[in-house]
């Protein structure tokens, strides 16, 4: 993979698919960046494409086609469709009908759209049901790493999640009744994440054994 040293016969661990993601995170985030500082710039295409080293796109292709698979292609990953049976797991149901539930409470109040605490808890939510997708969408056994580092991430989404929901409750935007019901919600997601890290991290123990 590019940009990552990797030993070819190694199953990657969760620590070398996390150190993975970052680059990925941060390759991502100086395209995002960069996007947003030449928005108005007749020459933003070929300006992005230089800083971001991607040389190709200054030869004249159709530059709006290839972003995508640029990125990709700088994860090393060949684009994929993910499986549908992450959306029948029970952990990726309830992540989704949490994100549902809080939509359903900003329905009902649409000031709460406008707080940071509301915006934190909806946000990260949504982040947590997005890489339990992904983590639940691997199954082949040389990716139990990739699974494990996005669980990882998806119970930091979570964990946030509840950090902005506690903040609601103490700014008095939400009832102590509706805490309840999104507290009951968040646990079980983030109870299902640790449990079924444990549970792949076994596996993981079971086929290639400790480092």
């Amino acid at each position: 993979m590019a940009g990552f040293d990797h030993e070819p016969e190694r199953a990657w661990d969760e620590y070398d698919w996390e150190r993975f993601l970052q680059q990925q995170d941060y390759k991502t985030e100086k395209y995002m960046e960069l996007l947003e500082k030449y928005l108005d710039d007749p020459n933003r295409d070929q300006i992005i494409a230089r800083e971001m080293g991607w040389t190709q796109l200054l030869e004249g292709k159709d530059w709006t086609q290839e972003v995508d698979a640029l990125l990709e292609e700088d994860a090393g990953e060949e684009r994929v469709e993910p499986p549908d049976s992450f959306e029948e797991h029970s952990l990726y149901r309830a992540a989704f009908a949490l994100t549902v539930w809080i939509d359903q409470m900003f329905d009902a109040d649409a000031t709460l759209q406008n707080e940071p605490s509301a915006v934190k808890l909806a946000t990260h939510a949504a982040l947590a049901s997005a890489k339990l997708a992904a983590a639940l969408s691997g199954e082949d056994v040389d990716e139990i790493g990739m699974t494990i580092a996005y669980l990882k991430r998806a119970l930091k989404a979570i964990t946030l999640s509840i950090d902005g929901a506690a903040a609601l409750l103490r700014e008095k935007r939400i009832s102590v009744a509706q805490h309840a019901v999104l507290l009951q919600r968040l646990f079980q997601v983030r109870d299902g994440i640790i449990t079924l890290t444990g549970e792949y991290r076994g596996e993981w123990r079971r086929r290639f054994g400790s480092r």
